[in-house]
């Protein structure tokens, strides 16, 4: 049961007796900038397509037509004003969209889903670190998402300042925000797995990738024996 009472929907989809369709398992990764998101979501879905698994890979906000837009507006767009309640609300319907077009009909396929961020990013970017009620976001994303959650959520932690001095890049709009942002950012995340251990696992990214991608497996591989 999530706060405020919310409850979703497993998203773990069982074999049906005949053996015909593979399970699906969606996964989120999240955490600061520069932690290793993108680099984990690839060498996990390596090791899965490996093992015989169909993944799909998606971001959020984006990998719809709708959520391209609106990623645009939200992150690269310094010259535009967005209070955070607005923020919110266009991370929520790219997320909507993502919900229907692709990761929906991914586990009814029975396709393991890798999403870089999901709803826990909203309740930290924007609650935690940017003044809305962490409850709140989890009640409005609840409405968003129809059900649709990880399985389980993977955070990638390190300090605020050693993940933003891995990016080479321009910051975004959200990155653009200062260190002391972005560390509320991290601490939001360590609250929220503190607050939801079965379903947010919290790996050291200060690492060489082949040893986080170690503990990815690991994570990985207990919440299937599980299952």
């Amino acid at each position: 049961m999530r706060p405020g009472g919310i409850k979703f929907i497993d998203t773990k989809t069982k074999r049906p007796a005949e053996g015909k369709r593979p399970e699906a398992h969606f996964l989120s990764f999240d955490g600061v900038d520069g932690a290793g998101k993108s680099t984990q979501i690839g060498l996990l879905s390596q090791w899965l397509r490996a093992r015989g698994k169909v993944v799909v890979e998606c971001r959020d906000p984006g990998s719809t037509p709708l959520g391209e837009k609106l990623r645009s507006l939200l992150l690269d767009r310094h010259d535009i004003s967005i209070h955070r309640m607005s923020e919110m609300l266009l991370y929520m319907a790219a997320r909507a969209q993502l919900v229907e077009e692709v990761i929906r009909p991914a586990l009814a396929a029975g396709k393991w889903v890798l999403s870089d961020r999901f709803l826990l990013a909203n309740v930290v970017y924007q609650a935690h670190a940017g003044g809305l009620d962490p409850d709140e976001v989890w009640q409005v994303g609840a409405v968003t998402v129809g059900g649709i959650m990880p399985r389980l959520a993977i955070v990638l932690d390190m300090p605020a300042e050693k993940a933003a001095a891995r990016i080479q890049r321009e910051h975004d709009r959200m990155e653009a925000q200062g260190l002391e942002y972005l560390e509320r950012v991290r601490q939001g995340f360590l609250i929220e797995a503190a607050r939801r251990p079965d379903e947010i696992v919290v790996i050291t990214a200060d690492r060489p990738p082949e040893a986080v991608h170690a503990d990815v497996v690991a994570a990985v591989t207990k919440l299937t024996s599980d299952s």
